[in-house]
């Protein structure tokens, strides 16, 4: 049963994705040049190593919230406590190293690639655009796989390997944006 808190009739649900899709590569876009300049620096890197994990969770939250609310989108609800777990434990993990930090990244990589993965699916049959949310996903996880390998590496990882993903992540969202902006265009 959905009330006007969580669904907006006004927004169809390809024209609410797109919007969405679009804010989440902006933001990811914003984040990975943030990480590339500002986050060279330790205090700048441990705040947008917290902020990623924490904007997912908002993100899918949020897209959760106006598709029927989370009991009636499990995937985004799990994805929602992973992401606020791994937040808290990013803020552990940088006060070990930068290879526990990437350790914990690859692991939320992993889990929350597959939970996109799986939502991604779910909409298929009802939402447009969701082959590069499909891709996204299975990179997702597998990028996540990397990073744990990475992160046992003697070296010490940057934010840069974090970027990479994030900036992977941002193209896909794009991708899925364009998408639906086009099948909008055309039934215009």
């Amino acid at each position: 049963m959905m009330n006007s808190t969580t669904y907006s009739p006004s927004l169809n649900p390809d024209s609410w994705l797109r919007q969405y899709y679009f804010a989440r590569a902006v933001f990811s876009i914003l984040w990975v040049l943030a990480a590339l300049t500002i986050g060279r620096q330790f205090p700048a890197a441990a705040f947008l190593l917290i902020v990623y994990p924490l904007w997912d969770a908002a993100a899918n939250y949020v897209d959760a919230s106006r598709n029927g609310g989370l009991s009636n989108n499990r995937t985004q609800a799990f994805n929602v406590a992973v992401s606020v777990i791994v937040t808290l434990a990013v803020i552990v993990a940088l006060t070990m190293s930068m290879n526990w930090v990437l350790g914990v990244i690859g692991v939320w990589a992993f889990f929350s690639g597959l939970l996109q993965l799986a939502t991604a699916v779910r909409r298929w049959k009802t939402s447009s655009g969701q082959w590069s949310m499909i891709l996204s996903g299975g990179q997702s996880a597998a990028a996540g796989v990397f990073m744990l390998f990475q992160a046992q590496m003697p070296t010490e990882p940057s934010i840069s390997a974090v970027a990479g993903y994030a900036g992977f992540g941002a193209f896909y969202f794009l991708v899925s944006a364009i998408s639906l902006a086009v099948k909008e265009r055309r039934a215009a």
